[in-house]
């Protein structure tokens, strides 16, 4: 599509969408509490439990020679 745009369309285009964003509401997010928020249910810091863990059980594993 930008292939087609000259050079004026496509800054046209890029300051349109800068207008759009400069006007979205921002939300001020303090990391360290959002992510300890996420940390009770995130699998990779709490872990999965066996039951719930489709590579645990009695399937075997693997053995690469």
């Amino acid at each position: 599509m930008a292939r087609d745009m000259s050079d004026k369309e496509i800054l046209k285009m890029e300051l349109d969408q800068l207008k759009k964003e400069v006007s979205t509401p921002r939300t001020a997010v303090n990391t360290i509490n959002f992510v300890e928020g996420l940390a009770p249910n995130d699998p990779l810091i709490k872990g999965v439990p066996d039951d719930k863990n489709p590579y645990k059980g009695d399937k075997g594993g693997c053995i690469i020679t």
